[in-house]
């Protein structure tokens, strides 16, 4: 089984992911995708991980360039293009997608949704990191969704100042933070179409840092590797 990974810009924390993915399945090979590879790079992939990292630009859903956070070091475009294109052609070749953080935000983009720029002082003080800690906060997981087959709430870990604002074409919302603030989507109608699923929360680090509940991080990734076993068998 080979899964491709965008490549979240940071080499530890591309680290998490692939331990994450691999767990103890050694049939597992992770596939780092980054902008600027030549050829097909989806060629012989089995599915689809969207990672964390800096803001979308706002270019590709209609947000403004001025905002509280805007990455000191500016945007990167040519990352967004290049990641909104493996996502396409990931859908177009059928393969299971799994978002996480951002590659949420991406997906959303990506259906032609819009996001929530900065969630101001109260939302930073429940879901955004301080110097590199995750704050720890509730979900609250909607009956008959996909992820409603794991739990029915629980503990996550968070580490972000963006969110969905406008939910993209075809997708639900399949949990909430206490807030309100939408912590997970997939599609709204599934059938017919490949699995996706992408949460707001980094469940490559939540076993990692000992936070939140497992069936979480555990169990998200069992699923979307079982769902890559059905396409491949």
């Amino acid at each position: 089984m080979r899964l491709g990974l965008t490549y979240t810009g940071t080499d530890w924390k591309h680290e998490n992911y692939v331990r994450w993915l691999k767990a103890e399945d050694g049939d597992i090979e992770v596939v780092r995708l980054e902008a600027g590879m030549d050829g097909d790079v989806m060629a012989g992939l089995d599915g689809l991980v969207l990672s964390g990292g800096v803001d979308i630009a706002p270019s590709f859903y209609g947000g403004s360039d001025r905002y509280v956070k805007a990455p000191v070091d500016g945007w990167q475009p040519v990352r967004d293009g290049f990641e909104l294109s493996v996502l396409e052609e990931a859908w177009r070749r059928g393969l299971p997608v799994l978002g996480v953080c951002r590659g949420l935000q991406l997906i959303n983009v990506g259906r032609n949704g819009s996001l929530v720029q900065d969630l101001g002082v109260e939302g930073d003080a429940v879901h955004e990191n301080v110097v590199g800690v995750d704050k720890v906060h509730g979900v609250r997981i909607e009956k008959g969704t996909l992820l409603s087959e794991f739990a029915e709430k629980g503990i996550v870990n968070s580490a972000h100042h963006q969110a969905v604002e406008r939910l993209g074409a075809d997708l639900r919302v399949n949990c909430r933070a206490e807030d309100g603030t939408i912590e997970g989507i997939e599609w709204e109608e599934p059938a017919g179409k490949p699995f996706l699923l992408a949460v707001q929360w980094h469940p490559e680090r939540m076993n990692v840092n000992g936070v939140g509940d497992a069936v979480l991080y555990r169990a998200i990734r069992d699923r979307f590797v079982a769902e890559i076993k059905k396409n491949i068998k």
